[in-house]
Formats: C-alpha cells, structure tokens, sequence
C-alpha cells in the first residue's frame, strides 16, 4: 500500500469463544503467541488501530420498554469473542489480513465489515 492512497476503516469479528476448549494448555499458548505476532505486526505496521478481547457474557437491553436480558451468550458459538479495527486501502486488503487469522483452523470465524462515516439511517434522512 502506498503512503498517499486513501485508506478505510474495517471492524473484524472474531466469533466463536470455545475455539480452544479441546485444546491442550501447550497447543493454546503457541495459538496465543502466533495471534499476539499476527497483531503486534498489524499494529507495527499501522494496518491495525488497536483491537480487544470481550468478556463471554454480557446484557443486551430491548425495545421500547429497554427491558435488559441477559446475553450474548457464553455457551453460543457465534458470539463474538473480540475485534480489531484496521485502516486499510480496501475490502480485499482486509480480507486478506483476516485469511492469516492463527485460530481460524480451531473454529474461530473472522467477520469483515466496513466501518461507515455516518449510520444509514443519518444518510437517508439526507435524501
């Protein structure tokens, strides 16, 4: 990527908290050094603004009422387990960069989303 191109914000998600369950202690630490390499690089790089770990559970609050439940949760396979942000020059840069995710043969699924300058219902209320 050259220094002048515009570049693009991308959340990636990385989904599936029980990865590593069947996983020795020993397999699980070399998996964590190859993924805190695989970051620390992006970051060197300035590909990667910074990205977090997520607790397993949490409160979702709904509707009208804001009623607050419980959830995401823990046990659900597709919850998300954490995210980076990267700021990259396109969608085919960032896919690439979530292809070299370490966990992806454990079961981990890395979702790529574009992160927008405004929410779509602030842009269609433009129109």
């Amino acid at each position: 990527m050259k220094q002048n191109e515009p570049k693009t914000d991308y959340l990636l998600l990385f989904r599936n908290n029980a990865w590593h369950q069947e996983l020795s202690a020993e397999e699980i630490q070399r998996v964590m050094t190859q993924w805190m390499s695989w970051f620390d690089n992006l970051v060197a790089e300035g590909r990667c603004l910074g990205g977090q770990s997520l607790e397993h559970e949490g409160r979702v609050v709904l509707g009208e009422n804001r009623q607050v439940t419980d959830g995401p949760y823990a046990e659900a396979k597709e919850s998300v387990a954490g995210y980076f942000i990267l700021r990259v020059a396109d969608i085919d840069e960032a896919l690439e960069i979530a292809k070299l995710c370490p966990a992806l043969r454990y079961g981990i699924t890395v979702e790529v989303r574009k992160l927008m300058d405004r929410c779509t219902a602030s842009q269609m209320s433009q129109v």
